[in-house]
């Protein structure tokens, strides 16, 4: 029976504001090095004895992302499952365990969050190895982790008496009080409840169906009427409304008879916090943890985190400060949890361009960066990958100037191909139809000055379009 990691991407990391937005949430930063938390999850199963191809279940807005991080680590035999929108991890679960189903009757999932951080060791294979086990004997096994400390923030599971590598469910606590979180930790049967689980595809979906059977019906009826291409499964959005908003834990786990849990004592964090983010990185003498652009003087066990400006730190301690290209956050450390409160409020205040999309924007082409905006006018900074290009397209409202700062531009102006080398530049009027695409082999830069009435992304009417936003 062949093990099939199935990562759920579609996560919004609202308590990691400002950094992490609606159109790049934390688990396609590269928080902890080069590669995402998304990639390191992709990585940390490939290559075990019988385990197959990645099932990745994301939104539409992500699924690009998505693409970028698997082509970086060269992996081409992934499925892409679109949410129409997010219906929590019940359904996604369903979802993929159906469209498994249908390649391999005897598919087992290894279910697993794309934005949490682990360090693998021997002992965490051999407990993933033995809940592979329990699933092949029709198991429903949830992981926990070995708590480090009382921690309010998590769920917990109870396992029941034994030793063993995987044990019986004994109960499900919810974010316990700081007292009650102490007397489990001291207790020691209780263990965090990691969010990952494993079980097989015909038998999770049977065990759906006696508890949640309308989880299944949406699932299955989605998959039914899905499109899209190799590779990529667009579910359909109509059945897809249907489908309950429930987590696994509370459509499954807490109903079955047939709960299991595999302990892990591996270093976790699911870097759901600033402080959660602090205590994951690697710290100077004085317990500071820096990204970026920062100098410390007299400051201990604080977080500085920077993607533009130049952040100098005097005299703080247990403070974290974040500095996006557009906003910046500063907080005492263990106040981190209440940033999802601040996302609460800056909707409220309408302040959709500080929660949507990143100064930063990646798109399927490469993508750009915002780096002025005025009455009248915004000033980009353009960036095309090698052998890619834009869409065809023309604006209502605005003209734009093209300056080439790096590589080679091809540029089509209506009925006319022009190539323009560093330094060239080129204008665009209002309402010709046009195109920047890279012919070279080294990443393409340009310097995109707009000027008109509205300057907003959707004027913009594409005519051609290779990934199908026409």
């Amino acid at each position: 029976m062949t093990v099939y990691p199935v990562i759920l991407a579609g996560g919004k990391g609202t308590r990691l504001w400002p950094l992490s937005r609606a159109d790049k949430p934390k688990q396609f930063l590269p928080m902890h090095g080069e590669h995402s938390l998304f990639q390191r999850t992709v990585e940390r199963h490939r290559g075990m004895d019988g385990v197959g191809h990645p099932v990745i279940v994301c939104g539409a807005n992500d699924r690009f992302q998505v693409d970028d991080g698997l082509t970086a680590l060269g992996v081409t035999d992934a499925t892409v499952i679109i949410e129409p929108a997010p219906r929590n991890t019940a359904p996604a679960i369903a979802a993929a365990a159906e469209v498994l189903l249908r390649e391999d009757p005897e598919a087992i999932l290894f279910v697993l969050p794309s934005d949490h951080l682990i360090t693998t060791d021997d002992a965490y294979f051999r407990s993933v190895e033995a809940a592979f086990a329990a699933a092949r004997a029709g198991k429903m096994v949830t992981f926990g982790i070995h708590p480090t400390h009382p921690e309010t923030g998590y769920g917990y599971v109870q396992s029941g008496e034994g030793s063993e590598l995987v044990r019986p469910v004994k109960s499900f606590v919810e974010k316990p009080p700081a007292a009650e979180a102490a007397r489990m930790v001291a207790d020691g049967s209780y263990f965090w409840n990691a969010g990952f689980f494993a079980f097989g595809a015909r038998a999770l979906l049977d065990e759906l169906t006696t508890h949640t059977p309308a989880v299944v019906a949406a699932a299955t009826a989605a998959v039914d009427a899905a499109q899209g291409e190799p590779g990529c499964i667009d579910l359909a959005a109509g059945a897809w409304s249907q489908a309950p908003d429930i987590s696994i834990d509370y459509a499954l786990f807490e109903l079955t008879d047939k709960a299991v849990i595999a302990p892990i004592s591996c270093r976790w964090s699911d870097v759901g916090s600033w402080h959660a983010y602090w205590e994951s990185l690697e710290k100077d003498g004085d317990g500071n943890a820096v990204r970026g652009k920062a100098v410390t003087v007299d400051t201990k066990d604080s977080l500085i985190v920077s993607q533009r400006a130049d952040v100098v730190a005097l005299g703080l301690e247990k403070i974290a400060i974040i500095a996006a290209e557009d906003a910046i956050l500063v907080c005492p450390l263990d106040r981190s949890q209440d940033v999802k409160s601040v996302v609460t409020l800056l909707k409220e205040r309408k302040r959709n361009e500080l929660l949507d999309v990143s100064p930063t924007v990646n798109r399927p082409w490469g993508g750009y960066t915002s780096i002025m905006n005025g009455p009248r006018f915004q000033v980009k900074h353009l960036f095309v990958s090698p052998g890619k290009r834009l869409s065809l397209q023309k604006h209502h409202h605005r003209a734009e100037h093209w300056v080439v700062v790096r590589g080679t531009a091809e540029v089509t102006i209506d009925d006319k191909v022009i190539t323009l080398s560093e330094n060239q530049s080129t204008y665009l009027p209002l309402g010709c139809v046009h195109r920047l695409a890279n012919p070279g082999r080294i990443m393409l830069e340009v310097i995109e000055v707009q000027t008109g009435s509205y300057l907003g992304e959707d004027d913009i009417v594409r005519l051609q379009d290779e990934w199908g936003r026409t």
